[in-house]
């Protein structure tokens, strides 16, 4: 398969002028993608521990605030909408926010575009949290890019990380020609001197230590010898404790009299710079203690000018100046840098000898060379992503209701709120909104066992009887795995489900005997209706008061609750209505279809038309907002909700959304007999089968299951009862709607993954 044009990518990581490692590599590869690419547009998004410090260049096209978790929801929005092909993360423990990190999780899992992330650590011993983050971040990522061989046995090893998924691409280098030192050595003053360079932002897991304490046998040896400890003190560190590691480490020098042979050079200095303070040097230490250091940008900018490198061997270095291309001594060993420092000072040839070996290493390091793999590793990734195509929507024929997974959800308490895939997770228990959806469901759906029917009518009934806490005249919502509750009064929103359930089971359920439960504990709790505030529990309430008004005409407060609720739902439009905007909040939420439904069924129970002309007015502009520009449904996404006048977003998408506007659309269809609103509700019925904006199934058909919503990048594949019932409730509405109609597909068991 021929590799697509890349055009466009966005980049994540630290940046220049942050001081640190991260920003220095992520503003490197910027530089080095634009050279070798210049038609190649780069957005950076610039991680801010400190938002407001920083003068950040043009070339950064936004910032993100490291501990504000809405802003990389946000950036991962921009992301989306600039039409980036792919995103590039520079990744490091600490500078993402969250535990761990899992901050840019939230970001990367509201992206549909691949990902590659370059690890700047890999641990060995991960603690739980970093863990989970990094196999998160496995998971999602097509590719990672390590800097070192040992990197991808680790990932393997401690992760089980498929090979095929781990790229080794070595940390970039800046092209210089080899030079001779002296010929640098008096633009710092430091000529006649042999000078050992250590570079890299001051702070204690730099070993400085160990090289000072090598000073007094080097200096004894080689007396014109000069230890230059280039570089800021980290930030983190300055801010809490300022200098006094910087005062600490000449204070040892003075204590071993080296202090003449040790000079500090306090600053962050720009590449052009520190390249000369490399070439100056005559050779190059490192002395971290940590062997589990994967990569380390200043050794391999120190080989790359071709200097000799004496190092301890963590990781990075073991790699890199492997095979003579450097020379490795013990952690915190200063008798052996003392030893190896003082022989290559000694030996002109074996130094001069061991600095061309280092610069024949780098060059297989040069940025442009990292440019390129990492565009060629982007352009096979993109280019192995599964191509969509539409179905056409006749092909997708509505499936027939099944109560397979509603029964693998549910016990003798009633139905399971959420699952790990489609097997139940007792950890979360019960809730009311669930059993209220599931009772409903045992009146609508056809062509079942009616002693199954009756078994799982009881069962959801008792577990709403069970919710009634008639001290506090409420329903109870959430339910512990053994029967406890965990609240004595639930949200407004389950109590407005629960009312919804008693009316319809009072109307529609096949057994007398359940009919009259539910019309007497309708009778019993409903006047707390009146109580409730929010416009979805009012609309529940009332689609519960409409079906109790069919079942009992001229009960008298049912027609109270469809009274006021309509008028003050109108009231509400009133108030809030705009050009373009025609709904009764300021913001978009979930369920959002019920408000005109409920208005369309108060309408048609009380004879109001001004009730039905806003439910049509208002159900029209919902459905226009969930309609994408290529004409699928489009369930209004998660990220939408409180977003203040503002059009809805892309993801995540939710089953309840789509089952509310069918129902909706099947109370339009009765109110007017307009074809148009059995047209809509196939809409979004449809985006169960597959005709939704990543053109996959969420209806698990075989056994009739639901997936719980459409991300960005795919499924989520949990299997939770709410999504289960909401596909189970619009396939009910559906086989109603074509029944009454007949203009609809006949339902069938469609071949759906």
């Amino acid at each position: 398969m021929k590799a697509p044009k890349i055009q466009h990518i966005a980049l994540i990581g630290n940046f220049l002028p942050r001081k640190c490692g991260i920003a220095t590599y992520t503003t490197d590869t910027h530089a080095a993608l634009k050279a070798r690419f210049p038609e190649l547009r780069v957005d950076v998004y610039a991680m801010d521990d400190h938002p407001g410090r920083y003068a950040y260049p043009d070339v950064v096209t936004g910032s993100i605030p490291q501990q504000e978790r809405p802003a990389y929801i946000e950036t991962a929005r921009r992301i989306e909408a600039s039409g980036a092909q792919a995103l590039w993360v520079q990744h490091e423990y600490g500078i993402y926010g969250g535990p761990a990190g899992e901050h840019l999780i939230a970001l990367l899992d509201r992206l549909s575009i691949p990902v590659i992330a370059t690890l700047h650590t890999v641990l060995e011993k991960p603690n739980p949290d970093e863990r989970r983050v990094m196999e998160a971040l496995l998971r999602r990522a097509s590719r990672v890019i390590v800097m070192a061989e040992k990197g991808r046995e680790i990932l393997k090893r401690v992760h089980g990380a498929d090979d095929k998924k781990i790229a080794m691409i070595p940390h970039g280098v800046p092209d210089r020609p080899f030079a001779d030192p002296e010929d640098f050595k008096p633009r710092f003053g430091w000529q006649g001197r042999e000078v050992i360079l250590t570079f890299g932002l001051l702070a204690p897991s730099k070993g400085i230590e160990t090289m000072i304490e090598a000073m007094p046998a080097i200096a004894e040896a080689r007396p014109d010898s000069l230890y230059v400890i280039l570089g800021a003190t980290h930030p983190n560190l300055v801010a809490h404790e300022g200098e006094a590691y910087r005062d600490r480490l000449k204070a040892l020098a003075g204590e071993l009299g080296v202090a003449e042979h040790v000079a500090f050079v306090d600053g962050f200095v720009e590449q052009d710079q520190l390249l000369d303070y490399l070439q100056a040097a005559d050779v190059y230490a490192t002395p971290y203690p940590n062997p589990a250091q994967i990569t380390s940008g200043t050794l391999s900018y120190a080989v790359a000018v071709g200097k000799p490198v004496v190092s301890t061997p963590y990781i990075h270095a073991t790699e890199i100046l492997g095979q003579e291309h450097g020379v490795l001594v013990p952690f915190n060993d200063s008798a052996a840098f003392a030893r190896e420092i003082g022989r290559l000072l000694a030996d002109k040839d074996a130094r001069l000898a061991l600095a061309h070996r280092a610069y024949a290493r780098g060059r297989t390091m040069l940025w442009p060379r990292l440019a390129e793999t990492a565009m060629d590793t982007l352009a096979s990734i993109i280019a192995a992503r599964p191509r969509r195509f539409a179905r056409a929507s006749q092909e997708l024929a509505p499936l027939k209701p099944d109560l397979a997974a509603v029964e693998r959800m549910s016990d003798a308490t009633g139905m399971l709120q959420h699952s790990i895939f489609s097997v139940p997770d007792r950890r979360h228990g019960y809730c009311i909104d669930d059993n209220a959806r599931a009772l409903i469901l045992m009146s609508k759906i056809d062509g079942i066992d009616e002693t199954l029917r009756d078994k799982w009518t009881s069962v959801y009934a008792a577990f709403v009887q069970y919710a009634w806490n008639p001290d506090l005249r409420r329903f109870r919502n959430f339910m512990n795995f053994d029967r406890t509750w965990c609240e004595d009064v639930g949200s407004e929103d389950s109590n407005g489900r629960a009312l919804w359930a008693l009316g319809v089971t009072a109307r529609d359920a096949k057994a007398l005997k359940h009919r009259d439960w539910a019309s007497a504990l309708f009778d019993a709790t409903a006047s707390i209706a009146l109580e409730l505030g929010s416009p979805r529990a009012r609309a529940f309430a009332m689609l519960g008061a409409a079906a109790m008004l069919d079942a009992h005409p001229g009960h008298t407060l049912s027609r109270e609750i469809l009274m006021r609720f309509g008028e003050e739902l109108i009231a509400l439009l009133d108030g809030n209505r705009r050009p373009e905007w025609s709904w009764f909040e300021i913001v978009l939420a979930y369920d959002n279809a019920r408000l005109p439904e409920a208005l369309l069924r108060a309408g048609m129970a009380l004879g109001r038309s001004a009730f039905t002309s806003v439910g049509l007015e208002t159900l029209e502009w919902i459905v226009g907002q969930q309609t994408s520009p290529e004409g699928r449904f489009r369930a209004v996404g998660t990220e939408s909700f409180g977003r203040e006048y503002a059009a809805p977003l892309q993801f995540d998408q939710q089953p309840l959304e789509a089952q509310a506007t069918v129902e909706a659309c099947v109370a339009a269809h009765e109110a007017t007999g307009e074809r148009r609103w059995v047209d809509e509700a196939m809409r979004a019925y449809r985006w169960y089968l597959g005709a939704n904006d990543l053109e996959l199934p969420l209806a698990s058909a075989q056994d009739g299951g639901c997936f719980d919503g459409l991300m960005p990048h795919g499924l989520n594949r949990n299997q939770g009862a709410e999504s289960i019932l909401a596909l189970q409730l619009a396939n009910c509405a559906i086989s109603a709607l074509s029944n009454a109609t007949g203009t609809v597909a006949t339902p069938l068991r469609a071949a759906v993954a």
